[in-house]
């Protein structure tokens, strides 16, 4: 009997180190993830800031429903001038889970929507994200 739980507790000590260390990578693999979202999160950002004279347009564009195209996510993005010429957006777009964790982030061009109208872009992931992602405005400019 006495090798039996001998045999047990080594059994049990080897699983709890092997689950030990997949957790271990799993949150090294987080990690990584983590910090390349916030690095594209920082460029889009980045690419924001360039546009000058822009107005904060967010009341303008919205986003619909995600999708897979390939093996990446898509959204289309609507823009609508409200104003009396024709104006560029500049839309930052989140892509979150559903727990609203940040996947992944792009910065999405809409030119020429005239006044009174509106038109679609198509923001496209960076990369493969698993789950069912929602998209969301970051940040909109108008110019």
């Amino acid at each position: 009997m006495r090798r039996r739980t001998t045999g047990l507790a080594l059994a049990s000590t080897a699983l709890l180190l092997a689950l030990t260390g997949c957790d271990a990578a799993s949150d090294k693999a987080g990690d990584i993830v983590s910090s390349a979202t916030a690095a594209v999160a920082s460029a889009a950002e980045e690419k924001m800031n360039e546009i000058k004279d822009g107005v904060n347009a967010g009341g303008d564009v919205s986003a619909g429903p995600t999708s897979a195209d390939g093996d990446r996510t898509v959204s289309t993005i609507t823009a609508t001038n409200p104003k009396d010429k024709k104006a560029d957006y500049t839309v930052m777009v989140n892509f979150r889970d559903a727990d609203g964790n940040l996947l992944d982030s792009v910065v999405l061009d809409i030119d020429g929507v005239e006044p009174g109208k509106s038109k679609t872009g198509t923001a496209r992931s960076n990369r493969t994200l698993s789950g069912t992602p929602k998209a969301e405005i970051g940040q909109a400019l108008r110019h």
